[in-house]
């Protein structure tokens, strides 16, 4: 098995096997085994204190087991492997930690909004943000077997099958909000009108945009948008728009920059392989979560 008391005192080790430093798991060990008893007890409908004693003992070994998982997004034949368990032992893990480990980041109040109207001080938080930055993000995923999932999974700008989500971050990199999860042939505007995310943004909130929300002025004009200009069909750009272009580039890398930190965690970037309905969108919500965390407590 192994030796997690010693990554636990490496900084390099730790960062490499969870993305988090040792401060950062220390802090959030406490948080994560307050709802390790409340997250067991709605995964199997038991009481954790009932039957034999769990290999993982300690909430560090626990909170040690998902993060890894995540990080690495090893395949439950070679975490079982490692921990030196069965592969469903492993499957079960990663169901019970990782609804611990959505509600501990949920308490830190670092995971991000799923809707708009989550926010409940809407005027409140964004009087306080001046500027978001608004970008699709897409996974990939195994190729469905039938013609029909094939066909709505399938990205034609990234040529492979994925799945989708909208992101809005703010100019220090935080994640504020991941819509649900949709399917890889899903636009990035239709996606954005369909989660009334336009509706709800304030009166005079600026954002910054690529030019897969074409659009978005004629239809939501309380919104001051920040859009490169699209190169018209059979003509070229003016030096002036090619220099203009360059300077919102600059300016919207911020929010690349933020999915970049998201996609240290494997699960994220590798081909998506689980099963189970709706835990795509739970992994993608963490890992931002994570980033969230990250981000907080190297402030």
């Amino acid at each position: 098995m192994i030796d997690i008391k010693r990554a636990i005192k490496s900084e390099r080790i730790m960062k490499a096997l969870t993305g988090l430093k040792i401060q950062q798991f220390n802090e959030l060990v406490q948080s994560f085994e307050k709802n390790l008893k409340k997250a067991f007890k709605k995964q199997r409908n038991v009481n954790s204190d009932l039957g034999r004693d769990f290999i993982l003992k300690t909430a560090v070994e626990k909170l040690f087991y998902i993060l890894f998982y995540v990080k690495c997004y090893p395949t439950f034949d070679l975490a079982a492997f490692i921990f030196k368990v069965d592969k469903s032992t492993c499957c079960r893990w990663t169901h019970w930690f990782m609804s611990a480990l959505k509600t501990a980041l949920n308490q830190e109040i670092i995971l991000p909004k799923r809707k708009m109207r989550d926010f409940k001080n809407l005027s409140e938080t964004f009087s306080e943000i001046k500027e978001i930055f608004i970008d699709g993000t897409e996974r990939p995923i195994r190729r469905p077997k039938d013609s029909e999932s094939q066909k709505n999974n399938y990205s034609g700008k990234k040529k492979r099958h994925t799945k989708k989500n909208i992101v809005i971050t703010n100019s220090k990199k935080e994640i504020l909000l991941v819509s649900s999860t949709k399917n890889g042939s899903s636009h990035d505007y239709n996606i954005f009108k369909q989660e009334k995310i336009g509706d709800y943004l304030p009166e005079g909130i600026i954002a910054n945009l690529d030019t897969g929300f074409l659009g978005i002025e004629k239809d939501f004009p309380h919104i001051k948008v920040v859009m490169p200009k699209k190169k018209p069909k059979g003509k070229n750009l003016t030096s002036l728009d090619i220099e203009d272009n360059k300077l919102k580039s600059k300016k919207r890398v911020l929010v690349e920059n933020a999915l970049s930190g998201v996609k240290r965690l494997r699960i994220v970037t590798d081909i998506y392989r689980n099963h189970k309905k709706d835990f795509d969108d739970l992994v993608l919500l963490i890992s931002c979560g994570i980033w969230n965390y990250y981000l907080k407590t190297i402030s």
